[in-house]
């Protein structure tokens, strides 16, 4: 008799964790999903206070609560509301002082009765801070505290044994993110203020780089007279390496442009190279930009052009500089 094969297998505990990933999911959405109908006149009151705030926000929260208020901190200083979080704990030992009357408290507990939040509140509220409590239970000491309380209870935790923070910190990180894109769009924050708060992201560099930043100047310029031949303009092109030279006029206004595939084009056709000069084959008034223009309004007009250079001029149409989309790879604008 053959031994009974195991049902522990690794195929059926793979299934059984993919079956325990859709409940969490779904758990997870649905409780984000009822606090939209607990938004009202507090959440409005929460968003007035910060906007009216002479000072800064400060988040706080033990536990889990603490890692969800970090992360909420960040965001809101992310996004043009001035923000950093205070450990309650340490608070209570010193660094309550970095909490000043001007500012606004939101604290973060899902029981609402977390002793640490507990003892700085009434201190706060006494200094004259705004207060707004994150909690899971309306009732509860922290809510009843607040100038305003947002409500992000859950019918139920993830968790199997519903114990461990699962859903409630995922309910209360949304309400945050929903508080900080209120006060974003309140603000009238935009790409370019996000930017300045992210200089080292690729959007920080789309939207804070500038032509003049980045463009080929002075002797790098591949540029030739009007009156130069087609072979002096070939080695011009060849000593700058940009794939192009521009053609300017003795006042070193452009006049022209001459590419690569420009010259491809007449290789196909019977002509005399010798005997030419580079006005007679340049392509006349060539795509420009600015210098003040950002690098990503380059690389714009490059796309709907189907271009791979663009010469930079002032306003007196004077060459200043010149670059390609290589340039554009190694600034990381694309």
């Amino acid at each position: 008799m053959s031994p009974t094969a195991p049902t522990n297998t690794p195929a059926s505990n793979a299934r059984g964790a993919l079956a325990t990933a859709r409940r969490v999911l779904a758990i997870e959405s649905a409780a984000v999903a009822a606090l939209t109908d607990r938004l009202g006149e507090d959440f409005e009151r929460a968003v007035a206070m910060i906007l009216a705030a002479k000072g800064r926000v400060v988040v706080s929260g033990m536990g889990k609560s603490g890692h969800i208020g970090r992360k909420i901190a960040a965001t809101l200083a992310s996004t043009g509301t001035p923000a950093y979080f205070v450990h309650p704990g340490e608070a209570a030992h010193g660094d309550l002082g970095m909490i000043q009357p001007d500012d606004v408290l939101i604290a973060l507990s899902n029981s609402g009765t977390a002793e640490e939040l507990l003892i700085i509140v009434p201190l706060v509220k006494r200094m004259g801070a705004g207060l707004i409590a994150i909690t899971g239970k309306p009732d509860s000491p922290l809510a009843k505290l607040a100038h305003a309380h947002l409500d992000a209870g859950v019918a139920e935790e993830a968790c199997p044994l519903n114990l461990a923070p699962t859903a409630s910190t995922t309910a209360a990180l949304a309400m945050g993110d929903a508080l900080a894109v209120a006060l974003l769009e309140a603000r009238g924050f935009g790409p370019e203020d996000f930017a300045r708060s992210h200089p080292g992201g690729s959007l920080g560099r789309r939207l804070l780089t500038h032509v003049r930043d980045i463009m080929r100047s002075g002797e790098a310029i591949p540029r030739v007279p009007l009156a130069a031949s087609f072979t002096d303009a070939l080695l011009e092109m060849s000593r700058k390496g940009l794939g192009m030279t521009a053609i300017v006029d003795a006042a070193d206004r452009v006049a022209g442009i001459f590419t690569d595939g420009d010259l491809r084009r007449l290789l196909a056709q019977n002509i005399d190279f010798q005997r030419i000069s580079i006005a007679e084959v340049m392509h006349r008034n060539p795509r420009h930009i600015s210098p003040d223009a950002l690098a990503v309004e380059a690389v714009e007009m490059m796309d709907r052009h189907r271009i791979s250079q663009v010469l930079v001029v002032d306003a007196e149409q004077h060459l200043v500089g010149a670059l390609n989309t290589h340039d554009l790879m190694n600034a990381k604008v694309i």
